[in-house]
């Protein structure tokens, strides 16, 4: 059997803080643009489709980018994938700030994708740091500072609006590049040297048999499903709620940065206060249970909503559900697999949250503009509901050595 990973003598010091830090000015430039990216492509001539394919961009070379940086991590190290990963994403937004077409503005969205999954890296950097009794903790810490992030960034991103929508993509750049640097001078690295993976028989490498690697594994490959399930719904949501807003509430790029805000506020209340007591006192695999359950019962509401007050509601629901589920979902995640494969496995699942979002944007924007503003909702709380039995049978199952 395996031995899990112990935090090295020099990531103790501090480096959870400092972490904590770096994810929230990540996120921070990534949610700065995010309430206008719509009305930013729409001066190019975007269609709402156009739209949904652009957000759809990112996740696609997400998708490519994860797994490479997340495998790379479990041989080269954490601290140094994040430097070269947040690099890049200051580059995408100074190309994003820069774009005089269309067609530039989605090869920034491809660059900033490809480097920028580096949240399996952030993630594989806490499950490094972390006991077994304080991983899903730690899990939900993170989770509350991308909440902090979400909260301040769509709302500063919405004021900074009213000077064009390049400014802010040039603020989130800066933004980035100080990061990076940081990364450089304060962060420690978490990973010793006898957990680290051979470049040669990495189940990531060119030679192996990639995701067929964790698919082959039972309890890894159904966490891995109702992940990709899981989030293939949310993503109904999360992509194209500004869409929604602009259409169903009349919202401008302001409005809906502060609705974003206040979900921003939701998330960072539940992973950073409520997750970790909910952990202690219940096992991950009803807390998983419940949280499909919720956050199908929340996108229901979400897609009938009539007005701010009741969609204000609805998010809560969803911020619920999926606050608790990212944080106990990675943290089961994490134990399902030997130490050596932690980093890789996070970035596979956020591979497969990648293919959501490729999915996600283009069916939800299709549903939107065809079918109704309901629509999106609707199919999100259709897929939790056909989840939640299958959930049912994959979490009785034990979990198995992870070695």
């Amino acid at each position: 059997m395996t031995e899990p990973t112990l935090p090295t003598p020099t990531a103790r010091r501090g480096s959870l803080p400092t972490l904590l830090a770096v994810v929230f000015v990540d996120l921070l430039g990534f949610s700065l643009i995010l309430p206008l990216l719509p009305f930013y492509a729409e001066t190019f001539g975007a269609s709402p489709t156009a739209v949904g394919f652009l957000v759809a961009s990112y996740a696609l070379a997400q998708l490519i980018g994860a797994p490479i940086l997340g495998g790379l991590s479990d041989r080269v190290g954490r601290r140094p994938v994040l430097i070269v990963s947040i690099l890049g994403t200051a580059l995408g937004f100074l190309i994003f700030g820069l774009a005089g077409s269309l067609l530039v503005l989605f090869v920034s969205r491809v660059l900033d994708g490809l480097t920028g999954g580096n949240i399996s890296v952030a993630q594989a950097y806490i499950a490094d740091v972390s006991t077994p009794e304080t991983r899903a903790r730690n899990f939900g810490l993170i989770g509350a500072a991308y909440g902090v992030g979400f909260v301040v960034g769509p709302a500063l991103g919405g004021f900074m609006s009213r000077w064009g929508y390049e400014f802010p993509a040039f603020v989130a750049a800066g933004m980035a590049f100080v990061n990076a640097i940081a990364v450089y001078f304060f962060l420690p690295e978490s990973l010793s040297d006898a957990h680290r993976g051979d470049v040669r028989s990495h189940p990531l490498s060119l030679k192996s048999a990639g995701m067929r690697h964790f698919f082959s594994r039972d309890r890894a490959a159904g966490l891995l499903r109702i992940r990709f399930a899981f989030a293939l719904a949310f993503s109904t949501f999360q992509t194209v709620f500004t869409l929604w807003a602009q259409y169903h509430l009349g919202l401008s790029a302001e409005g809906t940065g502060y609705v974003l805000a206040y979900v921003g506020v939701t998330i960072v209340i539940i992973q950073g206060g409520v997750v970790g007591p909910v952990s202690k006192r219940f096992h991950e695999n009803p807390l998983i249970l419940f949280c499909i359950a919720l956050m199908a019962v929340g996108l229901a509401a979400w897609g009938f909503a009539p007005g701010i007050p009741s969609t204000l509601g609805a998010l809560l629901l969803v911020s619920l559900g999926g606050g608790v589920f990212g944080a106990v979902g990675n943290s089961a995640l994490s134990h399902a697999v030997a130490p050596v494969d932690v980093g890789s496995v996070l970035g596979v699942g956020t591979s497969l949250e990648s293919i959501t979002r490729v999915i996600g944007p283009s069916v939800g924007g299709f549903l939107l503009g065809t079918v109704g503003t309901w629509s999106p909702g609707a199919a999100g709380a259709v897929i939790l509901a056909l989840l939640l039995p299958y959930a049912a049978v994959v979490l009785r199952r034990p979990a198995p050595d992870a070695s």
